[in-house]
C-alpha cells in the first residue's frame, strides 16, 4: 500500500537527465480514464516518440527556460505526479495560435497517480508552478480544461482559477474552457 499522506513526498523540479521518468510518468498519464479528454495526445503517439524527444522534453523543461516541469516524488524515489508551467510572453502567439496578450503562465500536463490523488499531492504540484511562475513576473497563469472532466475543474476552482469566458478550439472537439488565477497586486 501507498504511503500518500502529505509528508511522504517532495516537490521538485525535474533535472534533464530524467528524461526516462519523465517518459514515464507521461505514458501512464496518457492510460488514465480522463486522458482523452485531460491530454492532447494519445498513448500511441507518445510511445512511438524516440528518445531524442524525451531527452529534448526533459533538458527543456528542467533549467531557466520558458517552461518548468515539476514532479511530486514519493519517499521511495516513485514519481506520483507532475505538472508543467509554461511562460508565455506578451506579444508571442501560443499554441492555439492565439496572440498573447500579457506575460502569464500556463499550466498544462497535470496529472497525480490515482493512488495519490485527494492527499495534497496536486495542490503541492500547483503551490510550486506558480510560485516559480510569479516568480518569472507573469501578470496570471491560465490552464484549460475540458468541459467532459469535472474532477479536474472542480480542484482548479477550489484552488483559485476563475473561468475567463474563453473557449479554446480543439481539433475534432467543441474546445476547452479557459480557466486563470490573477496575482493580486497590493
Amino acid at each position: 500500500m501507498t504511503d500518500s499522506t502529505p509528508d511522504s513526498y517532495v516537490v521538485r523540479p525535474i533535472r534533464a537527465d530524467e528524461w526516462p521518468a519523465v517518459k514515464e510518468l507521461r505514458l501512464v498519464a496518457l492510460q488514465d480514464p480522463a486522458a482523452p479528454v485531460a491530454f492532447l495526445e494519445t498513448y500511441e503517439k507518445a510511445l512511438s516518440h524516440p528518445d531524442s524527444f524525451w531527452q529534448e522534453r526533459a533538458a527543456g523543461s528542467s533549467h531557466g527556460g520558458e517552461a518548468r516541469q515539476f514532479v511530486a516524488e514519493a519517499a521511495d524515489g516513485t514519481w506520483v505526479g507532475s505538472v508543467v508551467v509554461l511562460i508565455e510572453e506578451a506579444g508571442s502567439t501560443d499554441w492555439a495560435g492565439f496572440t498573447v496578450e500579457r506575460n502569464q503562465g500556463h499550466i498544462v500536463g497535470v496529472f497525480v497517480r490515482p493512488e495519490w490523488r485527494g492527499g495534497g499531492v496536486t495542490k503541492g504540484l500547483f503551490d510550486a508552478g506558480l510560485e516559480w511562475a510569479w516568480g518569472r513576473g507573469v501578470e496570471a497563469v491560465r490552464l484549460i480544461v475540458h468541459e467532459d472532466n469535472p474532477r479536474a475543474q472542480g480542484f482548479y476552482r477550489k484552488a483559485g482559477f476563475v473561468p475567463t469566458g474563453k473557449t479554446v478550439p480543439l481539433p475534432g472537439q467543441e474546445g476547452e474552457i479557459e480557466l486563470e488565477f490573477v496575482l493580486e497586486k497590493g
